[in-house]
């Protein structure tokens, strides 16, 4: 079981997934800023500062009125927080897009680099072999 463990360790699938779970927890971190400190505060400026975060509504408990999500929590409410539900939503596509136009220029980039080499105009050698044991064929059934 364990030279059985090893070998499936060993192959290269496993290796080249090992390595893009990394990359996608580095690249992770990186999506996350994107969205989080350059594309929401864009669509706060747009939407005019709407953040749905803070959205909630109590099913059980005693919350202030006007009390932040995070104070509603502390209080030991039933909290349903829609609002953060639709943020996640949001940052999801907004994330989603980003890393679909990542993939189309890879895309594009590797498309170009694998350009085929242009293949060589064929040349005429003149006939080949048999050509010319049919035309010699044929001229001596004719003689």
């Amino acid at each position: 079981m364990i030279n059985e463990f090893k070998d499936f360790i060993a192959k290269g699938n496993v290796m080249d997934m090992a390595v893009g779970i990394i990359i996608g927890a580095a690249f992770t971190a990186i999506v996350t800023s994107l969205v989080g400190d350059l594309i929401n505060p864009i669509i706060g400026l747009v939407s005019g500062g709407v953040d749905f975060t803070n959205n909630y509504a109590v099913l059980g408990g005693e919350v202030p009125e006007g009390a932040s999500l995070e104070a509603a929590r502390e209080a030991g409410a039933s909290i349903f927080a829609y609002g953060s539900f639709i943020m996640a939503v949001i940052n999801f596509l907004i994330i989603a897009f980003v890393v679909f136009i990542l993939v189309k220029m890879v895309n594009r980039v590797k498309a170009a680099a694998e350009k085929p080499d242009e293949v060589a105009p064929e040349v005429e050698t003149g006939p080949s072999e048999l050509d010319i044991l049919i035309e010699i064929r044929d001229s001596l059934k004719r003689a």
